[in-house]
Formats: structure tokens, sequence, C-alpha cells
């Protein structure tokens, strides 16, 4: 065996040894006092890469659900006021009913329900301009797609959250086809030997009925008169036209016009009578009147549908989807333009998941009395809730009509709010705590240290840096021998 002094390879070889576990035990005292196997970069480079994207899915769905139930909070408060408008709707509906009580008012109750229906109104106008959830006012109109139309016979009504806005020069609406009324004149005029012949006219519309038998001795415009009176009071929605101005001899023989009051190719009514020509074509024998038409154009050039009156951009059309706009014209326009549409979306838009476009919108449309109750078909001409008036019976009458179909879209939007909450927003909720369950659980198997693992790798090493120390201090002590030699 050779002896040297000037390098010493077993203390060298010891120290390595030292060294190595010495960095060993440091790494596992890191890891159990830090609580991660992952500290740095160089501890995993592709499990770092891996665990930070976690990280970050994982803060996103955090924040996502706090959106998601701020975003409900929102709503809540939205539909909070809604039912307080659909309590004072119901109420003005009963100062309707009681105006409508004609027999026993008297002017001086007529004017309380009417004093009384302008302080609902001011009630119902407050909240549409108060309700706020932090500074977004959220019933008077501003969260919802607004438009603003040119042409005379053109009206914006409402969009939905998929339309985009206009340009500056807005969208233009062409028209193809006006819409049309259900319609039908008699052949044969109604005369005096007619009516005292005792003829049978009947009448049907949605479901309901009217059997009308004329009178002997009435004049022509007596029964006229009388059959009018009868069709309004079965409720059927159809209009007797007459002549206008009126003919000056109640006996003139007239023909009898049928016409439904509302538009579209959903609208028709059957008639027959006794006299053939009359109203029916054959005697005793029902006619179906043919069905209106729909309303047909374009919007911004995209594909619409129509229904009565109201043009609707169709599903896919793109940039005009959901957009509605009502045609009153009676007849194409002239170069079939009706005008144009200057449209912005300002719907609400909840941020719902935890990456780029995963969220959700919903149009709050305005409450405001002047945007309830329009397009309702009216004798009074009431265009909107705010224009209502209930002085006489008539005016009582169609008050009811026009709170009725306000009713009915303070509902809908009660509905849709509640459907958005319910299948949008607490549904996506659900999903969102899973996902956010589930990605911080994986996270937590590549960065977290296993304590139990760490403690047995500490004690290995701790046990290994002693012996390989008290190696180095023997390594150290062998080149003492060549002492001995030298002596």
């Amino acid at each position: 065996m050779s002896l040297r002094v000037n390098t010493n390879m077993s203390a060298m070889n010891t120290h390595r040894n030292v060294i190595n576990n010495a960095n060993a035990q440091a790494k596992t005292m890191e890891k159990l006092s830090s609580g991660l196997k992952i500290n740095r970069a160089a501890d995993s480079p592709a499990q770092l890469q891996i665990s930070e994207n976690l990280r970050a899915q994982s803060a996103g769905l955090s924040q996502a659900i706090d959106n998601s139930e701020m975003a409900v909070s929102l709503l809540q408060t939205a539909e909070g006021a809604l039912e307080e408008v659909s309590r004072s709707l119901v109420q003005a509906r009963q100062l309707a009913v009681h105006a409508g009580n004609e027999g026993a008012n008297d002017p001086n109750m007529l004017q309380a329900d009417q004093a009384e229906f302008d302080n609902v109104l001011q009630q119902i106008n407050r909240i549409a301009s108060s309700t706020q959830y932090g500074h977004n006012f959220l019933l008077d109109g501003s969260r919802a797609g607004n438009g603003v139309t040119t042409g005379d016979n053109l009206e914006f009504i409402d969009a939905g959250v998929t339309a985009n806005s206009s340009g500056p020069g807005g969208y233009a609406v062409d028209i193809q086809q006006a819409a049309t009324r259900s319609i039908h004149s008699g052949s044969v005029a109604l005369t005096q030997g007619i009516i005292d012949s005792g003829e049978q006219i009947t009448v049907s519309e949605g479901g309901k009925t009217v059997n009308f038998l004329t009178e002997k001795g009435k004049t022509v415009e007596q029964t006229l008169n009388d059959l009018d009176s009868a069709i309004n009071d079965a409720g059927l929605s159809l209009e007797l036209i007459r002549p206008f101005p009126p003919q000056t001899d109640g006996s003139t023989p007239l023909n009898i016009t049928l016409r439904h009051k509302e538009f579209g190719s959903e609208h028709t009514f059957q008639v027959a009578s006794n006299t053939a020509g009359l109203v029916s074509n054959v005697a005793n024998v029902s006619v179906a009147v043919e069905n209106g038409l729909d309303v047909k154009g374009v919007i911004g050039g995209e594909e619409t549908y129509g229904k009565g009156q109201v043009l609707t951009g169709a599903e896919g059309a793109g940039t005009t989807e959901g957009i509605r706009v009502r045609y009153t014209g009676e007849s194409v326009p002239l170069g079939g333009n009706a005008g144009t549409l200057t449209f912005s979306q300002n719907s609400l838009t909840f941020q719902v998941g935890a990456n780029a476009n995963q969220f959700s919108e919903i149009s709050l449309r305005s409450i405001k009395s002047s945007d309830l109750g329009k397009g309702e078909l009216n004798d009074s001409k009431f265009s909107s809730l705010s224009d209502v008036k209930m002085l006489s019976a008539e005016e009582a009458q169609d008050a009811i009509r026009i709170i009725d179909k306000a009713i009915e879209e303070v509902n809908a939007s009660r509905g849709e709010m509640g459907a958005f909450q319910k299948n949008n927003l607490e549904s996506n909720l659900n999903y969102l705590r899973i996902a956010h369950e589930n990605t911080v659980s994986s996270e937590s198997v590549i960065r977290d240290a296993d304590i139990a693992s760490e403690m047995a790798s500490f004690t290995r090493d701790q046990i290994m840096m002693e012996a390989s120390t008290a190696m180095l201090a023997q390594a150290n002590q062998s080149s003492m021998s060549v002492m001995k030699l030298l002596g």
C-alpha cells in the first residue's frame, strides 16, 4: 500500500459526500419548513410551469365565484324593485276597474281615481329612475339596447343582448311587405227587407262566437250599431267598419265589413249569414276569412322575421339579431326604405368564468311609464301607460287593456331575470365551486410536500450527514500514519 501526504483522496471523496448530504438535508428542511416540495424552478421545471398555470386558473375561478355572487345580488336588487312596480300596477288596475263602474261613479270619483293613478305613475317612474346597484342604474333603460329611429312609421321596441351597436349612420330598415289585418266585406248590402226578415249573422273569433239576429222595424244604422255592440260585448277582437262621415239616412243599404283589430297572419275570424253574400258566400255556410299578412323586410341588410307589424332580427343574423322595430305604415314605402335605426348596446355583462369570453349578458328593460304598455290597440289612442286617463267608462276600459299589457311586460322582465339568475348564474356557481375545488386539489398534488415522506428523508439525511462527517474525520487522521515512517 502506498502512502501520500500531498493529496488525501479519501478525505476528498468523503468531503464530497458530506457536501451532498448537507445539500440534501438543507432541501429537505426547506420543504418541511415551507410545506412545499417545489420552492424554485430548479426543483422541478416542468411541474413548476403546470402548477403556476393551475394557480392562475384557481385564482380566476375564485374571482369568477365572487363575480357571479355579485351578479346575483344585482339581479335580486332589480327584481325586488320590479316586485314593487308589479304591486303598483295591480293597484292601478283596481283603480281602472273602479273607474269603469260608470253607473255608480260621478265626476268627482273619476277625478279621485285619476289623481291616485297619477300618483301610482309617479311611484313607478321614481323606482325606474332610482333603482341602482353601486353606480349602475338598472331599470331606467340605460342597461339595455337603446335605439332611435327616423321615419314617420318606424318605431324602436327593444333588443336582446346579442345585437351590436350600429355605426354613426345607423341600420337601414327596408320594408318589402307591410302588415295587414284580416278583413272581410259582404257582396250584398244590408237592406231594410233583410232586417225585417229576421236575418241571423254569426261571427266567430278567438274561440268566441256572436249569434246576432236582426229585429224587424230597426233601421240599417240601428242594426249595425246593435251588431257592433254585440261584437264588443262578446269580447271579439273585431271592428265593424262604417262609412265616415256616417250616412244621413239611417235606412241607406250598406255592405257589412268586418276587420280584425290585430295585424298579422296569426289572426283571422269566421262569418256566416242566412242571406248569401251578406257576409258568407253561401247561405248558412261559414266562411273562414283569409288571414292578415306579417310585415317583411330587412334591418341593416340582414335577415329578419315578421310578426304582425313587428320586425325582428333573425337568430344568427349577426349584428342585428334580436332587434325589434315596429312598422305601422299601411303600404310599402317609396323605394322600400322606411328609415334608419341608430342602435347602442348597453346590456349588462358579467364575467362568470376564469377565462376570456366566458361571460353572460342580460338586458334590463326600462320600466318607466312611458315605456310600458306600448303598442296595445285601443280606441282612446293611449300610446303607453303614461298616457292613460280614466275619466270616462270608455277610457277606463282602454286603461285596463294598457295596464294589463304593462303587468305582462313587468312579469316577463321578472321571469327573464329569474331564468338568468337560476340557469346562468346559480347553475354556473355550482360548476365554478366544483372546478375551483378540483383545480386547487390538482395544484396541491403537484406543489405541496408530503410531510411524512419528507420527514423520513430528513431523518435519513441527518444520519448520513453525521456518518459522513465522522468518516471525514477518520480520513483526515489516515495521513498521520506517514509520521511513523518518518520517525
